[in-house]
């Protein structure tokens, strides 16, 4: 928001003339023209009122008739009454600016509005924003880079999850992308309706989550499992949920965007070529982190190997001892758990909307495929070349508005060249 002086109204009168700065000044009943000053401090922090500044409304010019004199109050708010329509000029006198707060742009003082209705009217006057130049080649290519890291990370959570549970069940579950707008759902709920904090509500979300696809496979996929129910219609029952699913959220949650608490405009820090906000940190750290947790416990534990076992021959796994079951509902819990992880920071980084997750959805596909079906670093270095291309598509031509085209081609591409993926083995079927 380049601009931080705003239009505001209520219905208490005020007199229109200079003094000292009050706590509050009541805004004119009728017709009448708010100001509001804030510093926006270069984009760094939170914008902060600017009180104790004049300012003068007259009719027609800047030399035409003086309707009013005000001084800003400790909100950074005045309002001056205007009998009516017509042209107005509100000047700023620079003089009455804290120390250190400066115009930004030319510093212009003076601001005309026409006004049509008997309201509130506003003007604009620019403090500590930032006059942004044409950015070069490199900077974008930077910006574009850590964009792409940050979205392939998420891709990677919600790809972990399904390529666990693709490996294991041998199920491509077109609801997926439901299970992602259920983490970033859950994560509103508990933050919005039960007031909790954002991290918090942002664990229960990955409980709510990992609980979630435990009673959806017990429910669900393993009773059509022991009816001996072929994976195509596994996958078209999947359609069938996708799409239930996501009429529940837009009725129950709504059609519109909305946000979290916490979190949602945040500042960037130079850390070298590098911009980022603290609340991108975070992503990027307890990305790698859950990644780096997730891959290991596949290598080293108990729980991991069994899951493995299960992937290469559930047949073999069953007459060996292993409960084939029991540790197929343990990758679900874990895929939907990483996948609602996935919500959880794109609702953060992001905002909450009910078809969020079924936007992503085309990314996830791509991502595995490219990396290779079933394959847990596959899927992790897929994403990653991913969301690389879908960020840095636009600073090399392609339109904004479908740069996502880019991941369906690889997708249709790696089908063509390499079914198998990057890290996929190619195997002979029939």
């Amino acid at each position: 928001m380049p601009a931080t002086a705003m239009a505001e109204t209520t219905p208490t009168p005020t007199p229109t003339t200079g003094g000292a700065a009050p706590d509050k000044n009541p805004i004119v009943e009728g017709a009448n023209i708010t100001v509001t000053l804030k510093d926006l401090n270069a984009g760094k922090g939170e914008p902060k009122p600017v009180p104790g500044v004049s300012l003068t409304v007259f009719k027609d010019s800047a030399t035409g008739e003086e309707q009013g004199t005000q001084v800003t109050d400790q909100t950074g708010r005045v309002s001056i009454g205007i009998p009516g329509n017509g042209k107005y000029v509100v000047v700023l006198d620079p003089k009455t600016l804290p120390d250190g707060v400066k115009l930004s742009g030319k510093g212009e003082t003076t601001k005309t509005v026409q006004v049509k209705l008997a309201s509130s009217n506003f003007v604009q006057f620019q403090i500590g924003a930032v006059v942004v130049e044409k950015a070069s080649l490199g900077s974008k290519i930077i910006d574009g880079t850590r964009s792409g890291v940050i979205s392939g990370l998420l891709i990677a959570l919600a790809a972990l999850g399904l390529s666990l549970i693709f490996g294991t069940t041998g199920l491509t579950n077109f609801a997926h992308g439901e299970l992602i707008t259920f983490g970033a759902i859950a994560t509103y709920v508990f933050n919005r309706g039960f007031g909790l904090p954002v991290i918090a509500a942002g664990v229960l979300a990955v409980v709510a989550s990992a609980a979630f696809g435990f009673l959806q496979d017990r429910g669900l996929w393993r009773p059509l499992r022991n009816r001996g129910t072929g994976l195509i219609a596994m996958m078209i029952v999947s359609i069938g949920l996708a799409l239930f699913m996501r009429s529940i959220f837009q009725y129950g949650f709504g059609g519109s965007t909305k946000t979290l608490s916490e979190y949602v405009v945040q500042g960037r820090d130079s850390y070298g070529p590098i911009d980022l906000s603290h609340k991108e940190i975070a992503i990027v750290l307890v990305s790698v982190l859950t990644i780096a947790i997730t891959c290991i416990a596949m290598m080293r534990t108990r729980l991991g190997k069994a899951m493995r076992a299960v992937s290469d021959n559930p047949a073999l796994s069953a007459s060996s001892g292993l409960r084939v079951d029991g540790v197929i509902s343990a990758v679900w819990v874990l895929g939907t758990a990483l996948t609602g992880l996935a919500g959880v920071l794109l609702a953060v980084q992001q905002q909450v909307n009910f078809q969020m997750g079924f936007n992503l959805l085309l990314l996830v596909f791509a991502g595995v495929t490219l990396g290779g079906l079933g394959t847990i670093w596959g899927a992790l270095i897929g994403s990653l070349i991913i969301g690389l291309m879908v960020e840095l598509g636009p600073v090399f031509g392609v339109p904004a508005s479908i740069k996502e085209v880019g991941a369906l081609a690889v997708l249709i591409l790696i089908l063509l060249v390499r079914p198998q993926g990057i890290l996929g083995k190619a195997q002979r079927i029939g």
